[in-house]
């Protein structure tokens, strides 16, 4: 877990190295395994759906190797209230941040990391009505259609050469990407 003042840690989690690797075929199980234990911890009336999505849950594609988690939950301000301290009291990192693309809505962001402080998961809870639940239109695009998914990886490899320590900058310059993929993938 990072210590230091809010800003301390969002300028650290923000500098960490980039790397993208190859598939791994054990992030499924790595999902799994994270959901079973956020269920066995977390208020059962508060937690509605858990879904594996990003570029790990897309089998072949090369990816940061952070399993991304979106997690439905009843109330964002439970979540602040009573699983907020709860995981960070378990190492986990804990963010209250705007929602992608436009910051209109926030929502929570908590960072699992293993033994050496390498991130293992990120776990972005929301409520049903956030815009964030557009990310499975492209996890399911990218599992579809194998050309978009290698265009894809062509250009988060790409962006992690060249942004490796700007995860802002790396993000920001996909985004373009992933709003086009999506907002077809929403039209089918």
């Amino acid at each position: 877990m990072l210590k230091g003042t809010i800003e301390e840690r969002i300028a650290a989690v923000a500098h960490e190295e980039i790397a993208i690797v190859p598939y791994d075929p054990d992030w499924p199980r790595r999902f799994e395994e994270e959901a079973r234990y956020l269920r066995s911890r977390l208020p059962p009336s508060l937690i509605v759906r858990i879904e594996h999505y990003g570029s790990t849950a897309v089998p072949g594609l090369s990816a940061k190797p952070v399993v991304d988690m979106l997690v439905e939950v009843a109330s964002l301000e439970k979540v602040r209230k009573i699983v907020a301290p709860q995981l960070e009291a378990e190492g986990y990192d804990y963010f209250w941040r705007p929602e992608p693309p436009d910051g209109q809505a926030m929502y929570a962001w908590f960072i699992k990391r293993d033994a050496q402080g390498r991130r293992t998961h990120h776990i972005h809870m929301v409520e049903a009505v956030s815009r964030m639940w557009d990310g499975l239109c492209f996890r399911d695009e990218l599992r579809r259609n194998s050309d978009v998914a290698r265009r894809y990886e062509d250009l988060k490899l790409s962006l992690a050469e060249k942004f490796r320590h700007d995860r802002e900058g790396y993000t920001r310059n996909k985004t373009e990407f992933v709003v086009a993929i999506t907002e077809k993938a929403k039209k089918r």
